[in-house]
C-alpha cells in the first residue's frame, strides 16, 4: 500500500525543461475495484528539437482509501495499491486510451 497525494488540478508544476499540469482525476471501475488515474498536460519549453506539448496519464493504482488524510501542505492523501500485473495493466491502458484518446500511460 502506498500513499498518494492529490495535486491541485490546473496548477502548473515545474519540471526539467518545462512544466505539467494535472487536468483531471478519474475513478475507473475495473473488475469490481476502483482504479485512480490522472490526466495531465505536459509542456516542454526548451529541448534540442524545440517546444512541444502532450497529454499523459498517470495510474497510481487501486483505491483502498479515498482522501483519508491531508499532508502538511493541506493536500488530500489517498491509500493506493499499485497494479503490478502486466495483463491487468494492458487492459487498463486500453480502457484509458479509448476513454481519453491518450496513448502515454504510466503506472506507479
Amino acid at each position: 500500500m502506498n500513499k498518494y497525494t492529490h495535486l491541485e488540478l490546473g496548477k502548473e508544476i515545474l519540471a526539467p525543461s518545462g512544466y505539467y499540469a494535472p487536468q483531471k482525476e478519474v475513478r475507473l471501475d475495473y473488475n469490481g475495484r476502483e482504479v485512480l488515474y490522472t490526466v495531465s498536460q505536459a509542456v516542454i519549453e526548451s529541448s534540442c528539437c524545440g517546444p512541444s506539448d502532450f497529454s499523459t496519464v498517470s495510474v497510481p493504482g487501486y483505491i483502498l482509501g479515498w482522501r483519508v488524510e491531508k499532508n502538511d501542505k493541506g493536500l488530500p492523501v489517498s491509500l493506493i495499491e499499485p497494479i503490478a500485473d502486466e495483463p491487468t495493466r494492458d487492459a487498463i491502458r486500453k480502457i484509458i486510451k479509448n476513454n481519453e484518446h491518450i496513448t502515454l500511460t504510466e503506472f506507479w
